[in-house]
């Protein structure tokens, strides 16, 4: 299917125009992808219209265990939509070693770092299962956003919300470190 849909972005190959038989084939792969796309929790709720652009430049990708998507400190590029699997994501220390912060599983993102600069990978994230996942271009997809403002104030909402749930999660991890219970305060 990422292949269909690398046909699907190109109107020549070789210097060949793409055969009818291609273009539907290639068509109908995009729109297996837009249906995905909605159903992800991320996407959920978007106008069709915006799914149909962003399906032209998402691509199905797995993932297995040990691979690493990507490491910390290098140039963000893909915006990954989990669809199974588990992901985690952390750093490095010399003491302790690896150190996970969070593992992300079905229905979550991964890559919010292509969206908003520096547009580095602030961590390393690395399969821990068969991981199945839609890889968005993400320059793309931020080019869409600063092209539309609506949609942009959509996604911005959505990755503000996530945000938000990753911090949480910081600080809950860092009351448990300490050994005291949340106040509630604050």
């Amino acid at each position: 299917e990422a292949q269909l849909q690398f046909i699907l972005s190109a109107r020549k190959i070789k210097g060949k125009k793409l055969s009818a038989e291609a273009k539907e084939r290639a068509e109908k792969a995009r729109q297996a992808l837009e249906l995905v796309l909605g159903q992800h929790p991320f996407f959920q709720g978007v106008n069709s219209r915006h799914l149909k652009t962003i399906s032209r430049y998402a691509n199905r990708v797995t993932f297995e265990p040990g691979d690493f998507l990507f490491h910390e400190g290098e140039a963000a590029i893909q915006f990954h939509l989990i669809c199974s699997g588990r992901i985690s994501v952390g750093t490095f220390s010399e003491i302790p070693g690896p150190i996970t912060i969070q593992t992300l599983g079905n229905g979550e993102v991964l890559g919010w770092s292509r969206i908003i600069p520096p547009h580095h990978w602030r961590f390393d994230a690395k399969a821990t299962e068969p991981t199945e996942a839609i890889s968005l271009n993400g320059e793309l997809l931020r080019a869409q956003c600063e092209k539309n403002r609506d949609f942009g104030y959509e996604i911005l909402k959505r990755l503000s919300y996530i945000t938000a749930q990753r911090l949480e999660l910081t600080r809950l991890h860092l009351v448990s470190a300490y050994g005291a219970a949340p106040t509630g305060r604050g």
